[in-house]
C-alpha cells in the first residue's frame, strides 16, 4: 500500500520538497521481579554486579529457564496492540560480540516472535489522529553496561542488566514527522503503563527507542535509512529525527548517497554521528536456541489473560466523552495517565464533569507540572478537589475565592468548607451590599461610565473594580446584573 505524503509534513530543501519516513523500534523492559531466563533481581539500580546470577554471567553449563510473567506480560502487551498473539513462538540466538553481553550471543526471536501485526491509533494534535503500524513484538535479553568513566585505562562492566527481559515492539514505517513521532511513543508509553507491563521510566533506561529515518521525494520509493540508537527522551526523538533527516537532505541534494549505518543522536551538540555500517539479520547469524524449547500456549491461556486486562486508554477516552459529556481533547489529556484520569474520575463523581475537568487540567495539572510532581504525590486530593467544585457549584465561593482556596489547600491541607468557614471566604449573594459597591465604584469613576457607555467591552473594568472593593467576594453574576442595569449597556 502506497501511503500518500502529506503537504504540510514535508521538509523543504534547496531543490525542492522531501519527506521523512520513521519507523521506531522500542526497546521496552518488562516488569517482572526477575530476569527472562534466570531467578536474578530484575531491580533497577544496586551496586554493580550485585543482581547477577551464573546464567547472565554465562557460567559454563549454565542453562537458561523462561519466566512465565515475562511471557504473561508479553502477551498482555500484544492484546494491547490490538496485535496477533502466536500461540507458537521461537527463541533464537543473535550472535554477536559486546564487551557487556557475557555469552557472546543475545537471546531474541526472530521469524517466530511471540506478537504479531497489530496497530495503534495515535493523537497528534486535537485535529489529527493518525494509525501506526505494529510490525512485531518480541522478547529478548538486555545486555549489560560497560562503565568508561571509573578508569582512565581501563573499562569496568556492570552485569545487573545482562539478562533483564525486553519487549522489542517494532513499528511499520508509517510515521512522517518529528511530532508524529514523539507522540507515538507517548502513546505507547501510555498503554504500557496501563497494562503494567513497563513503567516507560526513560530517564532509567526503562524505555528506549531506535529510530529508522528516511527521506525521499514525495511519491518516490523509500530511501535508505539509518537507525539512530537508544534515544532515551521523548524530546530527543523529535530532535534527533529532524537533525537527521536534514543531514540525508544535504548529502542527497550535494549529489551524494546515504549509506545505511547505525548513527548515534548527541542533543548538546545537536547532531547524530556514525557509529558503525548497518548490520543485516544474517550478519548476525541467528539459529533456534537449542538450550530452549519452542514457546507454546493456547488460546485459553490468551483469553484468561485478556479478561485480566484493565480498560486501556482509547476505551477510557471513548467512555469519558460518552458518560461524562467531555470534548475529545480534555478526554484524551485526563486518559494519558492511568493514575489522573482514576482522579478525575473520583473528583467528578455526582458533580458537573466539565468543570470538574477543567480544575484537574488546569488547576491541578498546571501546578503538579510546575512542582515537578506526578497526580500520585499531589497534596490536594481528589476529594478535596471536589469538595472545592462544591463550593463553586452551591455558589458559596467564586471562581476568584476557589483559586485561592486551591492555593491554601495545596500548600497547607485541611478541609476546604472548614478552611472557607474560618477564614471568611464565603463570596457574598446580599444584592444590597453588591449594590452598594457597584454604586461607590460607579460615583468614583464618571469619566468611566461615559466611557463604558459608548464602549460596552468597558463593563469588564467595571466588574473588576467592584470584585477588588468586595476582596473578591461579591457574586460576579450579580455584578454583572447590577452594572449592566445601572450603566445601560
Amino acid at each position: 500500500m502506497t501511503i500518500q505524503a502529506v503537504p504540510n509534513k514535508l521538509i523543504s530543501g534547496a531543490t525542492g520538497d522531501w519527506e521523512v519516513v520513521i519507523g521506531m523500534e522500542i526497546h521496552a523492559q518488562v516488569t517482572s521481579n526477575a530476569k527472562l531466563f534466570s531467578g536474578a533481581s530484575a531491580e533497577y539500580g544496586g551496586a554493580p554486579n550485585n543482581h547477577v546470577s551464573l546464567v547472565d554471567a554465562a557460567m559454563p553449563g549454565m542453562l537458561p529457564v523462561i519466566n512465565e510473567e515475562c511471557v504473561k506480560q508479553a502477551i498482555r502487551t500484544g492484546l494491547g496492540l490490538e496485535a496477533k498473539i502466536n500461540l507458537r513462538s521461537v527463541f533464537d540466538r543473535k550472535n554477536y560480540f559486546y564487551p557487556d553481553l557475557p555469552q557472546g550471543y543475545q537471546i531474541s526471536q526472530y521469524k517466530h516472535p511471540i506478537v504479531g501485526e497489530g496497530a495503534v491509533i495515535v493523537d497528534v494534535s486535537p485535529s489529527e489522529r493518525i494509525t501506526v503500524g505494529i510490525e512485531r513484538l518480541h522478547l529478548e535479553q538486555d545486555a549489560g553496561k560497560s562503565l568508561h568513566d571509573l578508569s582512565a585505562t581501563e573499562s569496568h562492566v556492570d552485569l545487573n542488566r545482562s539478562g533483564v527481559a525486553l519487549m522489542e515492539i517494532v513499528s511499520k514505517p508509517d510515521l512522517r514527522s518529528a511530532e508524529e513521532a514523539r507522540a507515538y511513543v507517548s502513546k505507547l508509553r501510555t498503554i504500557l503503563r496501563y497494562i503494567g507491563s513497563c513503567d516507560g521510566n526513560m530517564e532509567q533506561g526503562s524505555l528506549r527507542a531506535d529510530v529508522n529515518v528516511s527521506v525521499r521525494r514525495p511519491g518516490a520509493p523509500l530511501g535508505t535509512r539509518c537507525e539512530i540508537k537508544n534515544v532515551n527522551s521523548i524530546r530527543f526523538i523529535g530532535q534527533a529525527i529532524e537533525v537527521e533527516a536534514r543531514r540525508q537532505i544535504g548529502i542527497l541534494e550535494d549529489g551524494g548517497a546515504i549509506a545505511q549505518e547505525t548513527r548515534l543522536f548527541d542533543p548538546g551538540r545537536g547532531e547524530t554521528r556514525s557509529m558503525r555500517s548497518k548490520e543485516e539479520a544474517h550478519d548476525y547469524r541467528y539459529f533456534p536456541d537449542p538450550d530452549l524449547l519452542p514457546l507454546e500456549f493456547d488460546q485459553p491461556y490468551v483469553d484468561a489473560l485478556r479478561a485480566q486486562l484493565p480498560e486501556l486508554p482509547d476505551a477510557k477516552r471513548a467512555r469519558f466523552i460518552d458518560q461524562y459529556g467531555l470534548p475529545p481533547y480534555d478526554a484524551g489529556v485526563l486518559v494519558m495517565e492511568r493514575a489522573a484520569a482514576d482522579y478525575f474520575e473520583e473528583t467528578a463523581k455526582g458533580r458537573d464533569a466539565k468543570l470538574a475537568a477543567n480544575w484537574v487540567i488546569n488547576e491541578l495539572f498546571g501546578r503538579l507540572n510546575k512542582e515537578g510532581l506526578d497526580v500520585t504525590r499531589s497534596p490536594v486530593s481528589a476529594p478535596a478537589l471536589g469538595a472545592i467544585i462544591d463550593l463553586i457549584s452551591q455558589n458559596v465561593i467564586s471562581g476568584k475565592l476557589a483559586k485561592d482556596l486551591f492555593e491554601i489547600v495545596w500548600t497547607e491541607g485541611g478541609d476546604p468548607k472548614e478552611i472557607v468557614e474560618a477564614r471568611g471566604m464565603k463570596q457574598v449573594t446580599d444584592t444590597g451590599a453588591i449594590e452598594a459597591a457597584v454604586d461607590a465604584v460607579i460615583a468614583a469613576n464618571p469619566d468611566k461610565v461615559e466611557q463604558a457607555k459608548a464602549k460596552p467591552t468597558m463593563l469588564g473594568w467595571f466588574v473588576g473594580q467592584v470584585m477588588k472593593q468586595t476582596g473578591g467576594k461579591a457574586n460576579p453574576q450579580s455584578v454583572n446584573e447590577l452594572l449592566k442595569r445601572k450603566l445601560g449597556v
